[in-house]
């Protein structure tokens, strides 16, 4: 019999930030698309931990705005003796974490996830190694940009022939981003996913909260997708 899978959630942060908004504000983690994960899975009864590739992060502007946050979840992010913040504040590097007592991955994400993610090698083997060990791995908006580097045993990205979603082309038109996306030599999620031979699914609406499960990989659209998200990699490691 195999080892039973760990009630244990690792959940990645971008270390990346740069400019992005108008008003001078930079991109970096989308702070609810952290937080929705991190309460739910604590819920749940995970145990619940953050990682990012450098052990270091900013915060999106944008995320610390109305609409994209409430005023109570406001208070925990700038509540250092809150759970999540002090995780936060004290985010581990890949070389900190044993992949092994993990049996749930989830990457959360921000813009800027794009620039950090495809390169992230400490934070793909880990997610690598709980999909070998039988796990689930997640990701929400533009944390679909590490999976493609999450590599199978035989080398090959564990999306491969799976359908994916992710934050859409149509929102980076939208939000009037595609251009600076383009200035970082980045592929938009849509892109990337089909360079790694993923169906990538669209949801009907860029901002509609919408999430893909295929088999142990459970992938979502955008920030209002944080929640259904989590509660679909919950569903799909209740089914191991």
């Amino acid at each position: 019999m195999p080892a039973p899978v760990p009630r244990r959630a690792l959940i990645a942060i971008t270390s990346a930030h740069a400019q992005l908004y108008p008003n001078g504000g930079e991109t970096g983690l989308f702070v609810t698309e952290a937080l929705h994960p991190f309460e739910g899975f604590r819920k749940a009864g995970f145990e619940v931990d953050l990682v990012s590739e450098t052990g270091q992060y900013v915060p999106d502007a944008l995320s610390l705005t109305k609409p994209w946050i409430t005023d109570e979840e406001l208070k925990v992010f700038e509540d250092h003796n809150s759970e999540f913040r002090s995780k936060l504040d004290h985010l581990h590097k890949p070389s900190d974490i044993d992949a092994s007592k993990y049996g749930l991955f989830f990457a959360s994400a921000g813009h800027a996830a794009l620039i950090d993610y495809p390169d992230a090698k400490g934070v793909q083997e880990l997610a690598a190694k709980i999909w070998e060990n039988g796990g689930i791995v997640s990701a929400v908006c533009h944390g679909g940009a590490i999976l493609p580097g999450v590599k199978d045993q035989s080398g090959q990205s564990i999306i491969h022939g799976r359908k994916v979603t992710g934050f859409t082309t149509k929102g980076e038109e939208e939000l009037g981003a595609l251009a600076e996306i383009q200035s970082w030599k980045r592929p938009t999620i849509e892109e990337s996913a089909k360079d790694a031979g993923a169906q990538y699914v669209s949801p009907a609406g860029p901002w509609d909260a919408y999430q893909v499960t295929d088999g142990r990989l459970v992938t979502g659209v955008n920030p209002q997708s944080a929640t259904v998200t989590t509660e679909a990699a919950i569903k799909a490691f209740d089914a191991l």
